[in-house]
């Protein structure tokens, strides 16, 4: 029963002209013995019998209604002067008075301001003017049409009422309706903040699948090519190069596998695996050197020694060279450990593939006062660096870039003096 009630009335929200007749009907139907009974219970000296020119004014009047939300003004204007002719004329206006209440109701509830004035200032006329033309009809003719004087200032009242009921209709519609255009706007704004969460996310996620997947497979590359060199003099050590060349293919998957699995929309839930940071690049420079680049690298807090002057290749190439209390990397913001680590990567990657053959590669990472200093040097030719004044390009380094403007840190990429080439990056950090 309710459900059948609701949808009657959202059947006549969307067919307004229907109820609206209805309305209009109902008060012709009942102004035609209104009208008879004001002339019998009035004064029928000074209270004229209607007759069918005043009973269809006041019918057509009636039915006006039904065009109340179609041209208000109009009907109000058409009842106004049907109200003033029968008061003129010495017969009771019946219940035109109603009709002018409603009329101006609907004008100040669903037209402008100004308009809605213009209402109220004609329906105020018209009762003055009804008045005066219908002086001396007091009694229950009067008040059926509030013709006579005692009547006008309770139809003042009335009308002035139902003009600033409209009115307050009017506002709560425009408040209701501000408020369903912000919600709107703000689920506009809330789906583009997810849409652009979502490509930042798609962007972070293809920075590291770039970065696992050159620095896995350029290392596989160089080993594969080792050991197809000494495959027939050396099988001991092809062996041993297939075996790093598998376990490199499957720590690639494995990092792979569990950023992807942030892109799963079948619900499961991906693997929350560790991200790598500082304390990873120890076994990344033994990556590298298993695949025949000769790398050092130090790791210094502000109380360690810093590395050697000039290209600091003191001691025996593959081992760590000088290093430091290492204890201040498990301090660092996440996003600053993982960005440090994938600068070194991208950067000994970029080292392995352009430097040549015989090159060498440092790594100093120093953890100062407020700053995170991450340096990676090489004495080859560099990316495609062989001019200094080239722009140094590539998604490896234009990703270095991002990172590092993402936690506001300096960066500098390009040729490094004395030869080869240099990514030096510092990264800030809030005191603790």
């Amino acid at each position: 029963m309710r459900n059948t009630i609701g949808s009657l009335r959202t059947w006549f929200r969307g067919h307004p002209l229907i109820p609206d007749a209805i309305f209009g009907g109902a008060l012709a139907a009942a102004s035609v013995p209104f009208a008879q009974a004001a002339h019998v219970l009035g004064d029928p000296d000074r209270l004229r019998a209607p007759d069918a020119m005043s009973l269809g004014l006041v019918v057509a009047g009636c039915l006006s209604v039904a065009l109340r939300r179609h041209r208000p003004f109009l009907m109000l204007f058409l009842v106004c002067v049907a109200e003033v002719t029968l008061a003129s004329t010495g017969r009771s206006p019946s219940l035109l008075w109603l009709v002018t209440l409603v009329l101006v109701y609907t004008i100040a509830a669903g037209r402008g301001l100004a308009l809605s004035l213009c209402a109220l200032a004609l329906a105020l006329t018209g009762h003055v003017v009804s008045a005066a033309a219908g002086a001396g009809l007091d009694g229950f003719g009067g008040f059926g049409g509030f013709g006579g004087w005692s009547g006008l200032p309770l139809m003042a009242v009335l009308t002035a009422s139902l003009w600033i009921a409209g009115r307050s209709v009017r506002l709560r519609r425009a408040y209701q309706a501000e408020l369903r255009d912000r919600a709107r706007r703000t689920e506009r704004a809330r789906e583009a903040d997810t849409r652009a969460a979502r490509a930042e996310e798609r962007s972070r996620i293809a920075r590291e699948l770039h970065d696992v997947v050159a620095h896995h497979v350029s290392v596989m590359t160089v080993q594969a090519a080792a050991a197809r060199r000494v495959l027939a003099s050396n099988p001991d050590g092809a062996r041993e190069a297939l075996s790093a060349i598998e376990e490199l293919g499957r720590t690639a998957m494995a990092e792979m596998r569990g950023m992807v699995g942030v892109l799963r929309t079948d619900g499961t839930p991906a693997e929350r695996n560790p991200q790598p940071g500082v304390r990873e690049i120890p076994a990344l420079v033994d990556q590298m050197r298993e695949a025949g680049l000769r790398t050092q690298l130090w790791i210094e807090d502000e109380r360690g020694t810093p590395p050697p002057e000039g290209t600091g290749a003191t001691g025996t190439p593959g081992t760590a060279g000088t290093a430091g209390t290492a204890g201040t990397a498990g301090t660092l913001p996440p996003g600053v450990d993982l960005a440090a680590y994938r600068l070194v990567q991208e950067a000994l990657t970029n080292s392995l593939r352009h430097a040549g053959p015989q090159a060498r590669a440092w790594v100093t990472v120093r953890h100062e006062p407020g700053e995170l200093a991450v340096q990676v040097e090489d004495d080859g030719l560099g990316p495609e660096a062989r001019d200094p004044d080239a722009e140094v390009t590539g998604h490896g380094l234009a990703g270095i870039r991002e990172r590092v403007a993402l936690y506001g840190g300096l960066l500098r990429i390009g040729p490094r003096d004395g030869g080869g080439f240099e990514v030096n990056a510092r990264f800030p950090l809030k005191d603790t």
